[in-house]
């Protein structure tokens, strides 16, 4: 059953897709309207899932589901990959991106490929104080007070002060 993310309980548990490139304002519309009615069927083993999704930075999908109401299953889970997927072939976009994504000094959102980050510290473009996006965040309230850090602040830290050339 889809509800509005702010109805959802701090305790929901939640998972970050980030694309691989930056949507449009029109592909975030058509996201928002393919994921609506898949949440409204997402169930576990039968029993309907209270869900909820939305967009952030037109970079990222969160999909959320309160626990207390029913458990997602490995199914369950595996079929809102499949929506991801689906959807995600439909734009031309990839969901499954792996990179770091962070603010540039313009505000805009970036993503480096792990391989390249020791190259971005070392050229400055990230630092221990770059805004980074934690897509680590499980729950609706660990979202709220963790979504946004300073890179120091995240699995980069082991980047800053060690790095070699």
């Amino acid at each position: 059953m889809y509800t509005p993310f702010s109805q959802l309980p701090d305790s929901a548990r939640l998972w970050v897709y980030q694309a691989n490139r930056p949507l449009t304002d029109a592909e975030v519309s058509q996201i928002d309207a393919s994921l609506q009615p898949a949440l409204s069927q997402w169930a576990a083993h039968g029993q309907p899932l209270l869900a909820s999704a939305q967009m952030v930075a037109n970079r990222f999908v969160v999909i959320a589901v309160d626990e207390g109401h029913n458990l997602p299953s490995g199914c369950s889970i595996d079929a809102s990959t499949h929506f991801l997927k689906q959807i995600g072939g439909q734009l031309g976009a990839d969901f499954f991106d792996r990179s770091a994504a962070y603010r540039d000094s313009d505000g805009a959102v970036q993503t480096l490929p792990l391989p390249k980050i020791k190259e971005a510290v070392l050229d400055g473009r990230l630092t221990p104080e770059t805004t980074v996006f934690n897509t680590l965040v499980n729950t609706k309230a660990d979202f709220a007070q963790n979504w946004l850090k300073p890179a120091h602040q995240t699995w980069l830290n082991r980047y800053f002060g060690r790095v070699i050339g």
